[in-house]
């Protein structure tokens, strides 16, 4: 199933904990794991590093990796463990990504890429998809983008995430490489042009549900990343703005009372609560009372025996702010 909307996969963000949480918020948009290196699927704890809440469906498993054998094994450990889709990450600009020559390197490889790809096939029957940038360092022609992707999408690869800026390899932080060089929607537009029988993704600086339905005139889906972890309410009406759903969308408040129950069952394992209730400090982000809100988790979360009263009283902080 073609998704028009989806989460970035974010490292250090988008942990099981933060994907429960926007679930609670939408349903239905396609979700992403942080990504997840084949040598720590191969060699570490798969319980911790795979698994997933059935609620968090759909959801798709990111890998970071260029050999084709490891990746063939993880697409199979991906299927096995029930993900709907697994990605490969060649748009990582992380010197730790680099050392291991994958990440955003590799698209000066798309041979390597389309082989990846093809041994990823033989090993699953989930859909596999490449996350890219337009570019990297002098290699940044549309044309080289257009070829990376001919060659990738003859491996058998149909859907193509595309962020919209290239990356510098030496010189900018990852930090840096999300903001500095400049966004070319025209790029990613002219890619889906030219290759019309592939699905094409737009990611890289939409804030907002307004933009991705302008992307969509142009591209078949809109992949937003820190926009919704810097505000994550904001896709309380994609149900129904993108998929057709006619419930409701849930309030703030039902968000928190919907957490409750998921963060009682983690913090009785001996969960520490603050690695949970971070994901959830911006749920009231440009609302009154949100630094009410934050400043009652921020102060109290970290603390021995801190459990889901904590939530419940920063709602409560929240409400009486925004009321004055």
């Amino acid at each position: 199933m073609l998704h028009p909307l989806s989460v970035a996969p974010m490292m250090e963000r988008t942990d099981r904990h933060f994907r429960y949480f926007m679930r609670q918020i939408t349903r239905r948009t396609l979700l992403y794991t942080e990504m997840i290196t084949t040598a720590a699927i191969l060699h570490g704890d798969r319980g911790k590093l795979l698994g997933f809440s059935p609620v968090e469906k759909p959801l798709a498993l990111q890998l970071g990796g260029d050999n084709p054998e490891a990746l063939q094994i993880c697409a199979r450990i991906a299927e096995d463990w029930g993900y709907d889709e697994v990605n490969l990450n060649v748009g990582c600009p992380s010197d730790r990504v680099q050392s291991g020559s994958f990440g955003a390197c590799l698209m000066a490889c798309p041979d390597r890429v389309a082989k990846a790809v093809e041994a990823m096939r033989q090993g699953t029957k989930l859909p596999v998809t490449v996350k890219h940038r337009i570019g990297i360092d002098e290699r940044d022609r549309y044309e080289d983008m257009a070829e990376f992707v001919r060659i990738v999408a003859a491996a058998g690869c149909q859907r193509f995430s595309v962020h919209a800026r290239k990356a510098w390899l030496k010189g900018l932080s990852p930090k840096e490489n999300r903001t500095i060089p400049p966004l070319r929607y025209p790029d990613v537009y002219r890619l889906k042009q030219e290759f019309p029988h592939l699905e094409i993704e737009i990611n890289g600086g939409i804030t907002t549900l307004e933009q991705a339905k302008e992307h969509l005139q142009f591209v078949d889906a809109v992949m937003i990343g820190r926009a919704a972890y810097d505000n994550p309410y904001l896709f309380a009406t994609c149900d129904r703005d993108f998929y057709g759903e006619t419930e409701p969308p849930p309030t703030r408040q039902q968000v928190v009372e919907a957490m409750l129950p998921y963060i009682e069952e983690w913090t009785a394992k001996g969960f520490k609560l603050n690695a949970i209730s971070r994901h959830l400090l911006e749920l009231f982000a440009g609302q009154p009372g949100t630094k009410a809100w934050k400043r009652h988790i921020s102060q109290n979360a970290h603390l021995p025996g801190a459990g889901a009263e904590v939530l419940r009283a920063a709602a409560q902080q929240q409400l009486l702010a925004s009321s004055y």
